[in-house]
């Protein structure tokens, strides 16, 4: 009788040790969100020498408060899209000597051995309203610092909609031909040339009629075809277009990601890292107080169909794995 006790007892302890082998395994495959011990929102990617450099927003709201607190942006970088490495805070509002506060979603790119971060910030009096900054360094870590000394774009620069945040979300991208497009807004979507210096707007503002253009607008190409994606409606899914040229006409083609977990908002960023596809995210994941006012960016895989169009991307708790 002992030993038929000893070996039931052997027997569950062996299975507890599997279940509790199991569950290790589950709790170490969860990489989504990404970064766990703040809140960030608003991701934007560039990959330089064999290394993905990932920008954020930093949201700060204190559970009372329902709307935005976002003081600086935040840098990390990483070799496998898995671990994350953080760098010292390379940039913040207060950094630009005409803005008030407040960084929105901004997004960097590399020209000739500089990274420029196009920014969003809340002007001062002078221009009241959201407007466009552009900060540069030479290092994609940063420190950065005003390239221009006054902003980019301005809310009275834009007539199409009386809102003071139709300028925000900026996202640049250098075309085959090195001219540089910034593309941006929120109810309308805009976009102009760039000049040469990356920090002067090179001719008229332009517009892009989109169906339920939000915000958020992100330009990448794919062989031939490039895609311009959006936060589509509110609360916001991503929705895209396709195109042969940089500046249209798009074809819309339709949702890309659906409603980003409990949060209102949606903002992506696509890269091609080692061969592979990744859309970047927000959503509110980190629970007990995660939410639309303080998000966590999180990464999937992306994949495209044999006609060029991209596949809905499914999120997952798992995230990218070694």
């Amino acid at each position: 009788m002992m030993y038929r006790k000893v070996m039931v007892s052997i027997a569950i302890f062996a299975v507890s040790c599997c279940f509790l082998d199991l569950y290790a395994q589950h709790k170490s495959i969860e990489n989504n969100p990404i970064v766990k011990d703040k809140f960030t929102a608003d991701p934007a990617a560039i990959v330089h020498d064999d290394t993905v450099y990932l920008y954020t927003g930093h949201d700060e709201a204190p559970d009372d408060l329902n709307f935005y607190k976002i003081d600086e942006w935040l840098v990390y970088s990483s070799i496998n899209m898995v671990d994350w490495k953080v760098h010292p805070v390379p940039l913040k509002p207060t950094d630009f000597k005409w803005a008030k506060g407040e960084a929105w979603a901004a997004q960097v790119i590399e020209k000739k051995n500089k990274f420029y971060w196009y920014v969003t910030v809340e002007h001062d009096d002078t221009h009241p309203g959201k407007s466009i900054g552009v900060a540069v360094s030479d290092s994609p870590i940063g420190p950065f610092k005003d390239a221009l000394g006054k902003a980019l774009v301005t809310n009275d620069m834009t007539k199409h909609t009386d809102i003071r945040w139709d300028d925000i979300d900026p996202t640049v991208f250098i075309n085959d031909d090195g001219q540089a497009y910034l593309y941006w807004g929120n109810t309308v979507c805009y976009y102009a040339k760039l000049k040469a210096n990356m920090i002067e707007l090179d001719g008229p503002i332009y517009t892009v009629e989109l169906p339920n253009f939000t915000e958020a607008p992100y330009i990448h190409k794919k062989g031939d075809w490039y895609y311009l994606s959006y936060a589509y409606e509110f609360p916001e899914k991503i929705a895209y277009a396709m195109s042969k040229s940089i500046t249209g006409p798009w074809e819309f083609k339709g949702i890309l990601n659906e409603l980003a977990g409990n949060s209102n908002t949606n903002h992506q960023s696509i890269i091609e890292f080692k061969g592979k596809d990744y859309f970047i995210y927000h959503t509110g994941g980190i629970q007990p107080n995660g939410g639309s006012f303080r998000r966590s960016v999180c990464i999937d895989r992306l994949y495209y169909n044999k006609d060029g169009t991209m596949k809905r991307v499914i999120m997952t708790s798992e995230g990218i794995q070694k």
